[in-house]
């Protein structure tokens, strides 16, 4: 096939030996399988931003810093260079959100450098060679979807314990690997202790897994898991090994539980617009 633009300083640098064909084409990337010597691998070409349509951009890159104190007021002020440092910290960010996951444990694509513009990283398969699906293309039994429910909330806790939250994890986001479930997708993944939205964005990740597995194991619909994750990391008392119940009682004036929600299944009808919008595209190709 052609090489595409965005690896063609790649092959020349040898970093890649081929590109062997396109994996998947969305608004934020575009991904394609590449070989790196014997070994098949995929490499994540960013988009530029007008070329993006990733939505709310702002309220993600809430709490991202600047490699430098003049990089970060540029940041603040909107300036050209402002805008081209806000650009490199979004495209960095999933880089550096994996490099840092894969070392707290959290099961992800291993990352094997970026160079250009350009992520490579791990091609995770179905365990017999073919790209791994996604959870939404898979219907479970019911003892899967449980144990796919328990091991993503492990995940997801092991994510706010290094830090972070993905901010986008969906059924969408979640490729199945012949080991289980692999998180991808993560250039707007947050600071959970320097974004306001941290919490909200925290609930919609944990309730998208939730309807996701509780089609099939209804019983999972009724737990609060994300609320008792947020208390224990509230409290400094979330480890990567803590134990969940999904049990959570709410104090005398919480906050707007009705109201999260809300906003959960807002982001879930954008997940699953994304999804068509990605399904047509795929289908014009």
């Amino acid at each position: 096939m052609k090489i595409p633009r965005g690896l063609e300083p790649l092959i020349e640098d040898g970093i890649i030996d081929a590109v062997i064909r396109p994996l998947k084409s969305g608004k934020e990337a575009s991904v394609y399988v590449v070989a790196c010597g014997a070994i098949i691998r995929c490499a994540k070409v960013y988009k530029e931003a007008e070329k993006r349509g990733f939505h709310k951009l702002a309220e993600y890159q809430e709490g991202r810093r600047a490699r430098g104190s003049r990089d970060q007021r540029a940041m603040g002020k909107r300036s050209k260079h402002g805008r081209k440092q806000q650009e490199e910290a979004w495209k960095n960010a999933e880089v550096d959100a994996l490099y840092r996951l894969e070392a707290a444990g959290v099961r992800v694509p291993k990352p094997h450098g970026y160079f250009d513009g350009v992520l490579v990283m791990e091609l995770v398969d179905d365990g017999n060679g073919a790209p791994a699906p996604r959870l939404n293309d898979v219907t479970p039994t019911p003892d899967e979807a449980r144990a796919w429910h328990a091991f993503l909330m492990n995940q997801i806790v092991r994510m706010l314990c290094a830090g972070l939250i993905h901010g986008d994890l969906s059924e969408f986001n979640v490729l199945l690997g012949p080991d289980g479930p692999v998180i991808i997708d993560l250039p707007q993944a947050i600071d959970a202790s320097g974004n306001n939205n941290a919490f909200r964005m925290l609930a919609r990740d944990v309730e998208n897994i939730t309807a996701y597995c509780g089609r099939q194991a209804p019983e999972l619909r009724k737990t609060w898991f994300a609320h008792e994750i947020w208390a224990l990391f509230e409290a400094a008392e979330l480890r990567p090994d803590s134990v969940l119940t999904g049990e959570f009682i709410f104090p005398e004036g919480a906050a707007d539980v009705d109201g999260v929600l809300e906003q959960i299944e807002e982001a879930r009808w954008e997940a699953e617009a994304r999804q068509r919008g990605r399904e047509q595209a795929e289908e014009e190709d």
